[in-house]
């Protein structure tokens, strides 16, 4: 059986049509997951049962549950609770957020739990107020501890991004398949999305351990 190149470039512009959906729900994702994972951390440095019980919750939960069972319950649940339309794009999207908040903010309350209690405690003996002290002491040392947690959560996100072609989201791995089912040439075409998602992870696992050293010293 010989390996047919000459189909990949025939459809190169289908593929690179997957590349960039795959790109796009793995930015959005970590955007919006950003910021429920902000909103979480804070929850969970909150002393008040009130605030820090439901962010502990939500950690456990979306922290513990499938991605792919996720991924069919917003996609074919949610919509019938909610009583709106949603697209698969849009349902992939929310799925993966809800994901990434509940894993960055783990991160991010790791990083700042990590800090030294008595700059905390300088930043206060100086007179700095609530958000001065948040913004010039505190998050600038615990993203530098935290970041390459992030990094290499990042290459997990995008390995996440694969499991939309359950429900038909027309990033790369789908549209692998349906290139390899109209053709039977799967070898080629999933060796390809083999070879993409290494050239996309690779060098963000690179940048993660380049980060890890830098800190470490």
């Amino acid at each position: 059986m010989s390996f047919d190149w000459g189909i990949l470039w025939d459809n190169i512009d289908i593929l690179l049509f997957g590349a960039w959906n795959t790109a796009s729900v793995m930015v959005l994702s970590l955007i919006f997951g950003t910021i429920i994972g902000g909103l979480v951390c804070a929850g969970n440095l909150q002393e008040k049962s009130l605030y820090r019980i439901p962010t502990r919750v939500y950690t456990h939960v979306f922290r513990t549950l499938p991605e792919m069972a996720l991924i069919f319950w917003v996609y074919l649940a949610l919509p019938l609770v909610l009583g709106i339309r949603m697209s698969a794009f849009s349902a992939g999207t929310l799925a993966l957020s809800l994901v990434v908040g509940a894993f960055l903010g783990e991160i991010f309350r790791a990083g700042i739990v990590a800090l030294p209690r008595g700059q905390i405690e300088a930043a206060r003996a100086l007179g700095l107020g609530f958000v001065a002290r948040w913004f010039k002491v505190i998050l600038p040392q615990a993203i530098k501890l935290v970041l390459p947690a992030i990094v290499n959560f990042i290459t997990e996100l995008l390995k996440l991004t694969s499991l939309l072609a359950a429900i038909s989201v027309g990033e790369l791995a789908y549209q692998a398949y349906v290139l390899g089912g109209q053709s039977f040439k799967y070898n080629e075409f999933f060796t390809s999305v083999a070879i993409a998602y290494f050239c996309m992870i690779f060098p963000v696992t690179l940048l993660a351990r380049r980060l890890e050293k830098k800190i470490a010293a």
